[in-house]
């Protein structure tokens, strides 16, 4: 076994030698190519950047005007040649004519001969620069005072494309590398001992600097700064230490494994518990509450789950933030507890569902007791918040042994719960399934209806309060399905759960355009969900839609209720600016039966208002009579014109006349109709 274990550690310590050489040369070769990849792009960057502040100068209307003036001299030197004296990004600045002869040149602030400065490469590097349309041209070249970067481009208007045939006056930058520049670039890079060369040597790293047409010119070089050999001798004493603790660490490895199969068995319990348990609140996550579910089903117990649905916990999330909103999940889970009987569980199954499963007869007036807590008020960083719960219960039967099948109906009866106005219990039965099978199927009927185009518009008029004459008309989407005309009450509410209220919309507005767009004069009112309003894509959709159909939009008015106010106000408010922007008016609907305040109806900038009809209906007596006058006449004072809506009696019509209602609508004036009837009755009219 000794000589098991000696062979053992000889082979590791040839293993550990062979992988420290491949580090030491892969870190090498590694930071090499590092250093290789940023000289050149430092080149480039440099040459990059000279090209840029060429083109900023020489592409330039004022430049190209001024060059072709009697005191082009004087407005180079002021604009180019007085700045090489301590301009970062050049020392030199030159202008040759057209012809190529030298207008002006200066060397950090000075005149000078550029030809005899450059010599051969001057003439060259104008004659491709005015090859080279807009884009200058560089390169490196030569010169007494070392290698310097030039730059050229042609001095000509920005924004005209210049004849192919008209000669440019040149402007040429340059910067020399000296010693100044070779620091900057080596900083910036991590480039160390960068300096210039003619020739490069073997033993060191380097990278052309080209000439105007790719030769090199010379070379940047630097030595390799071998981090491997730097990391190996600075491991080196590890290692030897390593080696020598090697056979140590055999004598106490089975030593050591003892103790760790301990502490893996804990830490498996330990992660075991992270994996069914829930961070926030420290309740039972999902995974781990199916388990006590199985475990109790398995059992045999008479389980009662009560699956638990905060009401109200995304409006605390978005008014105050995902902070309170987890605080007061905290919070939540505490109350909870408080009252739960020995031995429930309790469980987070995510966002704001709970759930918790007990022994049958332990869970009497549960439910109550949890509604009652969660409808006090909790406290939170001094802010008082209100929320509430929906409970949807079910019991085991012989029907239900898979946990999941068991959580499926509790969230059956939560849905009910909810759905019945939230602040309640309901408990499972089988009704319920058969109710969510009729609605399932209900919205595959009104899926294929969308798709068929058999949900059609028709128009109920909208008439002056004073004159009668028409002034537009209402979209209104009806439905006749196989067994029968079905209410909008039913499926719009179905199609916004179902996610169809989009697609169901603009269908409906498509067809109106369609039917409409040639009634002169007739606007158009059509009801946008508050759904459609979250919708970041609504307004470019409705835009399209009138562009595609040519219809006006300052004919087409949205109306949306007082839920928009709520719902997402931001969202909202951005959609109804996109629109309002083209033309698009909004007129807010069933005004008097929700919460609009007189802020929201400033800052959403309704066209107009459109009065509930309870608020009509309530005209004949005093009280009601001064609430509708109170509406009207805040509504006039915020320069806001009112409709107002089912209006059956001439009485209630006069009345809403001389109260200050500009418009009508009702079955007084025109029940909805067909199209074909709102074409007759306007060709009537028009005789």
């Amino acid at each position: 076994m000794t000589s098991f274990f000696v062979l053992v550690g000889s082979v590791l310590a040839f293993l550990v030698a062979i992988a420290v050489r491949d580090m030491t040369e892969a870190a090498t070769t590694i930071d090499d190519a590092r250093a290789s990849h940023a000289a050149s792009a430092a080149v480039e960057a440099f040459q990059s950047r000279l090209r840029a502040t060429v083109r900023d100068n020489a592409v330039w209307d004022d430049a190209f005007k001024a060059m072709a003036s009697d005191n082009a001299q004087e407005w180079a030197y002021e604009n180019w040649g007085s700045t090489t004296e301590d301009y970062p990004l050049y020392d030199i600045a030159i202008v040759l004519r057209a012809d190529g002869s030298t207008l002006t040149a200066h060397k950090k602030g000075e005149e000078f001969d550029p030809f005899e400065y450059f010599g051969t490469a001057l003439p060259d590097l104008a004659k491709k620069a005015a090859q080279s349309g807009q884009e200058p041209v560089s390169g490196f070249v030569k010169t007494a005072d070392g290698v310097v970067l030039f730059g050229a481009g042609s001095i000509q208007p920005y924004e005209e494309t210049p004849d192919v045939q008209q000669a440019f006056n040149t402007l040429i930058f340059a910067k020399v590398l000296n010693s100044e520049a070779i620091a900057e670039i080596a900083k910036t890079f991590d480039l160390g001992g960068l300096f210039v060369v003619d020739v490069p040597h073997i033993q060191t790293l380097n990278t052309v600097l080209p000439d105007i047409d790719g030769k090199a010119v010379s070379y940047l070089e630097w030595p390799s700064r071998d981090p491997g050999s730097r990391i190996y001798y600075g491991v080196k004493a590890y290692l030897m230490a390593a080696a020598l603790l090697l056979s140590a660490f055999f004598i106490a490895i089975v030593a050591t494994g003892l103790f760790s199969a301990r502490g893996f068995k804990r830490r498996a319990q330990e992660v075991h518990h992270r994996a069914i348990h829930d961070p926030l609140s420290g309740l039972l996550n999902r995974a781990g509450f199916l388990e006590e579910v199985e475990r109790r089903l398995a059992d045999k117990e008479e389980v009662e789950l009560h699956l638990l649905d905060l009401d109200g916990f995304k409006e605390v999330n978005d008014a105050w933030g995902h902070a309170v909103g987890d605080e007061l999940i905290k919070l939540v889970a505490a109350r909870v507890t408080a009252l739960l009987p020995a031995g429930a569980s309790f469980s987070r199954l995510g966002g704001d569902e709970f759930a918790i499963a007990a022994t049958r007869s332990d869970t009497r007036e549960l439910s109550s007791s949890i509604l009652e807590a969660l409808s006090r008020p909790f406290e939170i960083g001094g802010r008082t918040i209100e929320i509430g719960v929906s409970i949807g219960i079910v019991a085991t039967d012989a029907s239900a042994t898979d946990p999941l099948e068991f959580v499926r109906r509790a969230d059956v009866a939560l849905y009910r719960a909810k759905e019945s106005g939230r602040g309640q219990a309901v408990a499972y039965h089988a009704e319920l399934d058969l109710e969510r099978e009729s609605r399932s199927q209900f919205e595959t009927k009104l899926r294929a209806a969308i798709a068929s185009n058999s949900i059609r518009p028709v128009y109920q008029p909208l008439v002056d309060a004073a004159t009668q004459e028409w002034r537009g008309v209402e979209v209104l989407a009806r439905w006749t399905a196989e067994t029968g005309p079905v209410s909008p009450e039913i499926f719009i509410p179905i199609a916004e759960r179902a996610g169809l209220i989009d697609e169901l919309g603009l269908l409906i507005l498509a067809s109106a355009i369609d039917e409409v767009g040639t009634w002169q004069d007739i606007a158009i009112s059509v009801n946008a969900s508050p759904i459609q309003l979250r919708n970041p894509n609504f307004a470019a959709n409705v835009v399209a839609l009138l562009k595609a159909k040519s219809f006006d939009p300052r004919r087409l008015t949205l109306e949306i209720t007082e839920g928009v106010l709520m719902a997402n106000p931001e969202q909202a408010k951005r959609s109804i600016a996109n629109l309002k922007a083209v033309g698009v008016k909004f007129a807010l609907d069933d005004f008097g039966c929700g919460y609009a305040s007189i802020g929201a109806l400033r800052e959403f900038g309704f066209d107009r208002m459109k009065i509930d009809r309870s608020l009509v209906m309530g005209i004949d007596n005093e009280r009601g009579a001064q609430i509708l006058n109170a509406t009207i006449l805040l509504a006039n004072a915020l320069d806001i014109p009112v409709t107002a809506e089912g209006v059956e009696t001439p009485a209630q019509a006069k009345a809403l006349y001389l109260s200050g209602c500009d418009q009508l609508q009702g079955h007084l004036v025109g029940k909805p109709m067909e199209a074909a009837e709102i074409q007759k009755k306007l060709l009537s009219r028009a005789a």
